[in-house]
């Protein structure tokens, strides 16, 4: 018998897998916490299984939750895409959207993908710089739309995601072990830079810098060199890189936010673009090794 799958119960078991528990989802999908957990027991229901387990004070995906994860992101991705294509009116004109460097090849790409699906009609102008560039960039009207990585959220932003900075090396690589510690730090505006600064400082580690530029292109090339290190964040490593852990000796750096600046008075092309940007963040961000 053909059984099918009720979207809104598997998007509850994706934002509890996201927030981490019950409680947060809960505010996140705008119902009780009573209600959350109803839809968690449903859909283990339907399926026949059991999704979550305890640990602890909280909830740890079991094996089936596992299994389920992958499918259900493509599953809510796909309908949030379909959604979008056949009820969202066609625009025409142009979006000028801005990203940082170091969330443009993480996040972006399949955003803009989707979108030109959706609204072939519209034309993206991307401007990338640092989140700092970014956001003055807004304020002027240089760009319509922005994403940022901020550490806190300002005026007619909203949080897409919070991750954690990490260090980075080469698969291979010994640069943590060496002293004075060769970091790239980025360019003077790039908002890593005075983090991992006062991190090392407080840490009483010695540093030189080897690249100061934010562009991604020299950062992995010193990186992949075996070079330096990098504060980059948890969810935009490349594969070929390793996140460095707690035997590399390193200090440990803070969470930090994406961040969708969608500020009033945007043209409708603009708004769409922004909903394709808010969809997109159904995931969550790789994990260490």
């Amino acid at each position: 018998m053909r059984r099918d799958l009720d979207m809104a119960l598997v998007r509850a078991f994706l934002t509890v897998v996201e927030a981490g528990g019950v409680t947060r989802a809960a505010t996140a999908l705008g119902m009780s916490q009573a209600a959350a957990s109803q839809q968690i027991k449903r859909l283990e229901e339907a399926l026949d299984c059991r999704l979550f387990m305890r640990q602890g004070r909280g909830l740890a995906l079991a094996p089936a939750g596992e299994r389920l994860l992958e499918q259900a992101r493509r599953l809510v991705a796909m309908n949030d895409e379909v959604w979008s294509s056949m009820r969202a009116p066609q625009f025409e004109g142009e979006v000028r959207f801005g990203v940082p460097y170091d969330i443009i090849g993480s996040f972006v790409p399949a955003i803009l993908r989707r979108f030109a699906k959706a609204q072939p009609r519209v034309r993206v102008s991307l401007v990338c710089e640092d989140s700092r560039v970014i956001r003055e960039e807004l304020k002027s009207g240089g760009v319509d739309l922005a994403m940022t990585t901020e550490t806190d959220c300002g005026r007619h932003g909203e949080t897409l995601r919070t991750d954690r900075l990490v260090w980075v090396g080469a698969a291979d690589g010994d640069a943590h072990l060496k002293d004075p510690l060769p970091v790239s730090l980025g360019a003077p505006t790039c908002v890593f830079r005075p983090v991992a600064v006062e991190a090392l400082g407080k840490a009483r580690r010695d540093w030189r810098a080897v690249c100061e530029v934010s562009r991604l292109e020299p950062v992995y090339a010193v990186l992949e060199a075996g070079l330096a290190v990098a504060p980059l964040l948890r969810s935009s490593v490349p594969e070929r890189f390793v996140i460095l852990g707690r035997e590399a000796k390193l200090p440990t750096l803070p969470e930090f936010r994406i961040n969708l600046y969608a500020p009033p008075g945007l043209g409708p092309a603009a708004r769409d673009l922004a909903d394709h940007v808010r969809a997109s963040f159904s995931g969550r961000p790789r994990t260490a090794v």
